[in-house]
């Protein structure tokens, strides 16, 4: 992403955050961090950190996401960035962060006018010997889309490649339609057309009906194809843009396999992140 489009996406986001609405009134400090704050003039994804508070809504919408498996950041990341893509955020990670020894650059904290954000965003200057920020928690196995990967989800990884077993593949996925009739309807069902997530999960389910995965014990996005069988042994969880994988962790102790795909837009070419879970689970 060129450096001019990056500032586009960080402005359009303090316009949102001027507006003040839940939950972005809860925010109390932004910092960026990463290539981007170091004046590359081609970034992957500018790096965001968010601190913030918590009200009753937050709690009790937290709590929902939490029993339904959901990640309760979707609201705040949608609420700060829009429908825009190339902002990669961080929640209430900034001591964690600082320990590692990585550079932040504080961008707006609660009580100051946002002009001053804009302020300090436009006094961070280019540098065209910066280069790309180096990515940590990079194993060979995804080496490749490392891009494609938020800080937090290749921190879950390296663990769970290098700590507790599991395996990952990454490979391309082509757009293909599953040969399953009750595949193919909930698809149909849940999702128009055109859209990305349609896209995704469609590609998905004809890959893994590919490989001999039995469909009747994969769950979709957060849904079973047929909600009396949800008892059943479930062996595979399809995730379309990491809004399930807090879950992943779960789903992996309990022996099933976890299959991402990335990114779920409507027009790139899209490659899924398969991991099973390793011999000490």
């Amino acid at each position: 992403m060129k450096r001019e489009r990056a500032t586009a996406v960080v402005r359009e986001m303090l316009d949102r955050l001027e507006q003040g609405a839940w939950p972005l009134d809860l925010v109390e400090e932004i910092y960026l961090f990463g290539s981007y704050i170091r004046g590359a003039l081609e970034v992957g994804d500018v790096d965001v950190v968010v601190q913030h508070t918590t009200d009753e809504r937050w709690r009790l919408d937290s709590l929902d996401a939490m029993f339904s498996g959901r990640d309760s950041y979707v609201v705040m990341r949608q609420a700060l960035r829009g429908r825009r893509r190339g902002v990669s955020f961080q929640f209430q990670d900034r001591s964690a962060l600082e320990g590692e020894g990585i550079e932040l650059l504080l961008l707006w904290r609660r009580g100051e006018p946002v002009d001053l954000a804009r302020q300090r965003l436009a006094a961070i200057p280019p540098d065209p010997a910066a280069g790309r920020a180096p990515r940590d928690h990079i194993l060979p196995s995804y080496e490749a889309i490392a891009d494609l990967l938020p800080r937090p989800v290749r921190i879950d990884l390296h663990r769970l490649c290098t700590g507790d077993g599991a395996t990952v593949s990454v490979f391309p996925l082509p757009d293909a339609q599953p040969r399953s009739t009750v595949a193919a309807a909930h698809v149909d069902e849940r999702w128009n057309p055109h859209s990305p997530l349609r896209r995704g999960a469609a590609a998905a389910l004809a890959h893994l009906e590919d490989i001999g995965q039995d469909l009747d014990h994969v769950e979709v996005h957060g849904r079973y194809f047929d909600y009396s069988k949800k008892d059943e042994a479930i062996e595979c969880f399809i995730d379309l843009g990491w809004r399930y994988w807090r879950s992943a962790t779960r789903y992996l102790d309990d022996g099933q396999a976890w299959f991402e795909v990335l990114p779920a837009t409507a027009r790139q070419p899209l490659h899924a992140l398969y991991i099973t879970p390793g011999a000490r689970r």
